[in-house]
């Protein structure tokens, strides 16, 4: 378990990787850099338990596949989550309670072309 955790965040900082871990600095300066996209994968219970994060917009770890589908056209993704649809060069911050679930989003989203 730890060699592969380990493994795993090497991995993002290897030269071929455009992925990196957000600072809380970074997040916290957020609201100063709208081209910049802060995703909740956490459940709506979640999220009314504990509070959404400014600047973040929620689309649960279940959603995201069909989400960031080339078949999702921006004026659908707008109506649902109330931004435009992120090109797959823009730059996301995805996040969830523990990171697991941020983790299967990235990897779910790298599938379909997000590369950063």
């Amino acid at each position: 378990m730890c060699a592969s955790f380990f493994n795993w965040i090497s991995g993002l900082f290897s030269p071929s990787s455009n992925m990196s871990i957000a600072t809380y600095e970074e997040v916290l300066d957020l609201p100063n850099h709208p081209e910049k996209l802060l995703i909740d994968v956490r459940g709506a219970d979640e999220l009314a338990a504990t509070g959404q994060i400014p600047t973040s917009i929620n689309i649960p770890l279940e959603q995201v596949a069909k989400a960031f589908s080339p078949k999702t056209n921006t004026e659908d993704f707008q109506q649902l989550y109330g931004v435009p649809k992120p090109a797959p060069d823009h730059y996301i911050i995805i996040f969830c309670r523990t990171g697991r679930r941020s983790q299967m989003a990235i990897d779910t989203i790298n599938t379909l072309g997000y590369s950063k």
